[in-house]
């Protein structure tokens, strides 16, 4: 189990219902970390929709996390 903090935006912010969070968790990588969230909270994005970034940095979904990591899940932008 590790301890991570979480930070959400547009549509998972709204679906969640908070901005941040620190959880613990036995997710090993961004992509179980995401899928673990959207069963727990019942996000409708799915996981090849999102983006994450850990400690400010773009990662790959298979990257590997670790205690303390501060992981961001963006979801797609819309603009003009």
């Amino acid at each position: 189990m590790i301890t991570l903090h979480v930070q959400y935006f547009a549509i998972l912010r709204e679906q969640r219902g908070l901005v941040q969070e620190a959880l613990t968790t036995t997710a090993a990588t961004p992509a179980e970390l995401y899928d673990e969230l959207r069963a727990r909270h019942h996000f409708t994005l799915p996981g090849d929709r999102v983006r994450a970034a850990v400690n400010d940095a773009f990662v790959a979904g298979t990257a590997p996390l670790r205690e303390g990591d501060r992981v961001v899940f963006i979801p797609p932008v819309a603009g003009g």
